[in-house]
């Protein structure tokens, strides 16, 4: 699925940072970090660089979680599931809530400066024109069953086969990879890709197939169910960096 490049610092770094849970870096809020701050920031940079830099890199780009300032990411993604997200965190991950009722720090209207920021920063107008892109969240169930055929079909190629040694883009059945990743953020990474790290999106993991709707659900559902018990094989730096703190 997905075709490797050198990145080992980027990609180390990375790591750290998910296995800590962003808990000590750049960009997560800290207990007692809002001490001494005015009420209320509103400049997009300086939000953005305190709060979310720290995992999903300094431009919104490289970091351990999803490039925001993805132009099919900012297409795919609606202003209310951003708000939502930052807000409350995302369940199932390492993606923490922002909001100060939830027990973040920011308030209404900095969550708003944040989505008003991304969307000014980093959307591109008619990136999808043309496109049937899948929905942003699985519209029905799954059948891992299903999902098992879709791994080989587009994944396997990179991410190795199904009892077979990782690939060269890194095991994505590790249950220590899955554990850091929801439901939710496998699919948006199968669906957007990751374009700073050479990953591909829906359209191009088989060239001339781009993936249904229904055969990511399906995929999600299988890699869902690979939490579950059996050997846990090492991932690698780069199926980390993937996963992250996904929204």
């Amino acid at each position: 699925m997905i075709a490797a490049r050198p990145a080992s610092a980027i990609l180390l770094a990375a790591t750290v940072m998910l296995l800590m849970g962003c808990g000590r870096m750049s960009g997560r809020p800290t207990p007692g970090g809002e001490s001494g701050q005015p009420a209320s920031v509103l400049s997009f940079a300086q939000l953005y660089s305190q709060n979310c830099a720290g995992c999903h890199g300094a431009e919104g780009r490289d970091g351990a979680a999803i490039p925001l300032a993805d132009p099919l990411y900012q297409a795919l993604v609606s202003d209310e599931t951003l708000r939502q997200t930052i807000s409350n965190g995302q369940k199932g991950s390492r993606m923490p809530a922002f909001a100060q009722p939830a027990g973040g720090t920011l308030t209404a209207e900095e969550i708003e400066a944040l989505v008003r920021g991304m969307r000014h920063s980093w959307s591109k107008p008619g990136v999808l024109s043309g496109q049937n892109p899948p929905a942003y969240a699985a519209q029905k169930n799954g059948d891992p069953q299903r999902g098992e055929q879709v791994y080989g079909a587009y994944c396997a190629s990179c991410h190795g086969a199904v009892g077979q040694p990782p690939g060269k883009a890194g095991a994505v059945v590790d249950r220590s990879f899955l554990s850091l990743v929801s439901d939710q953020a496998l699919r948006t990474i199968v669906i957007i890709g990751r374009p700073d790290l050479d990953a591909p999106d829906w359209r191009n993991n088989l060239p001339g197939h781009p993936m249904a709707d229904q055969q990511i659900t399906d995929l999600v559902a299988w890699l869902s169910a690979q939490r579950g018990g059996g050997e846990t094989r090492t991932p690698s730096r780069r199926t980390l960096t993937e996963g992250g703190e996904n929204r």
